[in-house]
């Protein structure tokens, strides 16, 4: 294979709703350039994406596909993403590190959940966008409706450029309003016969034509000139125009396919050939340190490597882009963000499972390689004179949460070592083990995400395994000033044990002020402070700790001791045994022994002070809420609105975005557990939500007054 420059190579996004036909799109595209010699069937499992056996045992796309085609003189990489939402971690990678996004619509539905989560993601991160209209011999398509709901949504940024004669089933023709022809096929599709636009379409077309020529020439100064003078402007003139529409996202063309017929894709790819900004025309990448990194063939060496894929008889592919410089079979590269060397003993190029091997690559490039030592997902490799790292890459929050573990508990390592393994060839995946809940759990986008993992475990891993209920990480605090003490005495012959703590509790605040004066029982509590240590619990919260005894009544010695037993209160809260937090501790009297006293017994004795106050400190428990911000369709909204009230939500705001109505509220996590699969129910799919931890806040009284018996159910049953 030639080696391509970076102002030959154009890499390119493709993306789309479940069921918009990517994955035969991507057949048709390798067999128009000549990469196939016989375009696969997902039925028939013989397609070059899909190709893993997960995926073909659901039918839907799991991975991100890498290929690429040479078409007159130029290489497209192109990546072929899974539509599901589930699968969100594909799709963004795909487009941090390509420059073009290929958008697919389904002609029967058009602008769908997906459509608008993909665009979302292309206008974070400024990439071009080409609208594609697939599957026009579908009986309920509707390109008409579906340019008008395009418009309506994204603007007058949204330029057809072809436009069918006819949709559904006698589809075998459209017109293309950049080069003023119509295109026909015949019932295999393939090559098409070119003629000129009949006149009962001139009058169409050549209104669309004069859109195009005038949103073409926008982008350029000389060219708007021209078109003011004359209204017209060359062939080569009008994809200049739209290569910086384009590169600028200020025009999205719209362009029509057959996909399953192979109607039209020849004609896109002349189109992505010819039009599409190559690596060199898009903004600068940018290292951690902020620095501008060049696709220079001639700089240092830098390739970033963004995607892992685990393959039978093979083992671990590492897929990467060349940031800058030129990599060669054979070279030796330094992991910058490991430390550790490595060869790179052989390059390749991809067409999904199949791999073709090449010498080098240059700047703007993707590649593959084998057998590396340790790198993962998301390192940077350099050569000697390069020291670039890079983490453009921001994935999603987990949406959905379930505990996981081995039916053989012996399995368990085992079941660890597979789920990290799957971490690297998906990042969105959370892996934790949570000392708090005792339980393993798997974050994840959503209950797709979570079958397939199960499904790849016991198939491929060959490990039997079980998803439980996640447990909630409730917090204990308290809400009032309370007092207790506590002896501590213990004589079984010899030394003996014995500490005395006095203490009080205190619900704390940021900013509080010193302790001053108490009352419990009409008796008055005078606080000297001598000393304060402030706790930063690594749960959340905090506990100060004061020292205000007086008189030597406790040695200063032991008050690490006590500050020890009120910690492990704090560890396993007196009401639930979770966590708690925020709690202000003065120590201002006790008792200690000449002989007897010692650091245990401060300890205890502190324990059972802290633990009988804090149940007199008016005890709450508090629950974890999460910010959700849910996208939904204006006609299921009241559906959406009414199930999320029905999960204690508090409704924070409504606005309307790009078509989709944006509900904001703060939710209680314990009512999230099912909520991507309810939402999903409810819309038809339709709908799509994000969530982050907000902050903790108290549970109703009736949910506090459960919780607290069932934990006391649970102790009595373990006596």
């Amino acid at each position: 294979m030639k080696t391509y420059q970076s102002n030959e190579i154009k890499n390119i996004a493709l993306l789309g709703n479940d069921g918009a036909g990517k994955t035969t799109l991507t057949e048709s595209l390798l067999y128009e350039a000549g990469v196939i010699k016989r375009r696969g069937r997902i039925t028939q499992q013989s397609t070059v994406s899909d190709y893993f056996p997960v995926e073909q045992e659901y039918g839907y796309s799991v991975f991100s596909t890498v290929f690429h085609t040479e078409w007159n003189g130029k290489k497209l990489n192109i990546i072929d993403c899974p539509g599901a939402d589930d699968f969100a971690g594909a799709y963004i990678t795909a487009l941090n590190v390509t420059d073009t996004a290929l958008l697919l619509l389904n002609g029967q539905y058009g602008v769908e959940v997906g459509t608008q989560n993909h665009f979302r993601i292309t206008e974070k991160l400024g990439k071009p966008v080409i609208f594609l209209v697939n599957q026009l011999d579908s009986e309920n398509c509707d390109y008409d409706a579906i340019l008008e709901q395009l418009t309506s949504i994204y603007g007058p940024k949204v330029v057809p450029i072809q436009y069918p004669v006819k949709t559904g089933p006698e589809f075998n023709s459209l017109i293309d309003v950049l080069l003023m022809k119509k295109y026909s096929w015949g019932p295999e599709g393939g090559a098409p016969t070119i003629e000129e636009i009949p006149a009962e379409e001139m009058d169409k077309a050549s209104v669309m034509h004069k859109a195009l020529v005038e949103a073409a020439a926008e982008h350029d100064e000389t060219l708007m000139e021209k078109f003011f003078e004359s209204e017209s402007l060359t062939e080569d003139e009008m994809r200049e125009g739209i290569r910086k529409g384009l590169a600028s996202r200020g025009m999205f063309p719209v362009f029509c396919v057959d996909a399953v017929r192979d109607m039209g894709v020849r004609r896109l790819m002349e189109f992505l050939g010819n039009v599409v900004p190559f690596v060199d025309e898009m903004p600068d990448v940018h290292n951690t340190r902020g620095e501008v990194v060049k696709p220079d063939s001639n700089a240092p060496t830098s390739l970033y490597f963004f995607k892992t894929a685990v393959e039978p008889h093979i083992g671990e592919v590492q897929y990467f882009k060349v940031m800058s410089g030129t990599v060669h079979e054979g070279d030796d590269m330094t992991n910058a963000d490991r430390g550790s060397k490595e060869r790179l003993a052989q390059l390749f190029v991809c067409a999904g499972a199949n791999r073709e091997k090449v010498e080098m690559l240059t700047a703007g490039d993707i590649g593959c390689t084998v057998k590396l030592k340790d790198v993962k997902t998301g390192n940077t490799l350099n050569d000697k004179t390069a020291e670039n790292r890079f983490n453009f890459i921001k994935y999603p929050n987990p949406k959905y949460t379930r505990a996981i573990r081995a039916v053989n508990e012996q399995e368990t390592e085992k079941m660890m070592n597979a789920l990290n393994k799957m971490r690297e060839e998906d990042p969105t995946w959370q892996i934790e083990q949570s000392k708090e809940l005792k339980q393993i759990l798997v974050h994840g986008q959503g209950e797709f995400h979570l079958r397939t993992l199960k499904w790849r475990m016991e198939n491929n891993e060959k490990i039997q395994i079980v998803f439980d209920e996640p447990k909630i990480p409730y917090r204990e605090t308290i809400t009032k000033a309370a007092r207790a003490d506590y002896r501590h005495k213990k004589q079984s012959g010899g030394a003996g044990q014995f500490g005395e703590v006095h203490l009080i509790v205190e619900p704390y605040y940021e900013g509080m002020p010193d302790p001053d004066v108490y009352k419990f029982g009409g008796q008055e509590y005078r606080i000297n402070v001598k000393s304060s240590e402030t706790v930063t619990l690594e749960w959340g919260g905090k506990l100060v700790f004061i020292n205000s005894v007086v008189g030597g009544a406790i040695d200063a010695r032991f008050m690490p001791a006590i500050l020890k037993g009120v910690m492990q209160r704090m560890e396993q809260g007196p009401l639930t045994g979770c966590y708690a937090r925020d709690v202000r501790v003065i120590v201002y009297d006790g008792k200690m022994h000449p002989v007897d006293s010692n650091e245990l017994s401060f300890m205890l004795a502190g324990r059972q002070a802290f633990a009988q106050a804090f149940k007199e400190a008016g005890p709450k428990i508090l629950e974890p809420i999460n910010d959700v911000e849910v996208f939904v369709p204006s006609d299921k909204l009241g559906d959406v609105m009414g199930d999320l009230q029905g999960r204690r939500a508090m409704i924070m705001g409504m606005t309307s975005e790009n078509g989709y109505e944006k509900l904001v509220a703060k939710v209680p996590q314990k009512e999230m557990s099912n909520y991507s699969t309810a939402l999903s129910s409810l819309t038809g799919g339709r709908a799509s939500f994000i969530q982050k931890f907000a902050s903790y806040e108290l549970v109703p009284s009736d949910v506090q007054q459960q919780l607290i018996k069932a934990y006391e159910d649970s102790k009595a049953a373990e006596e």
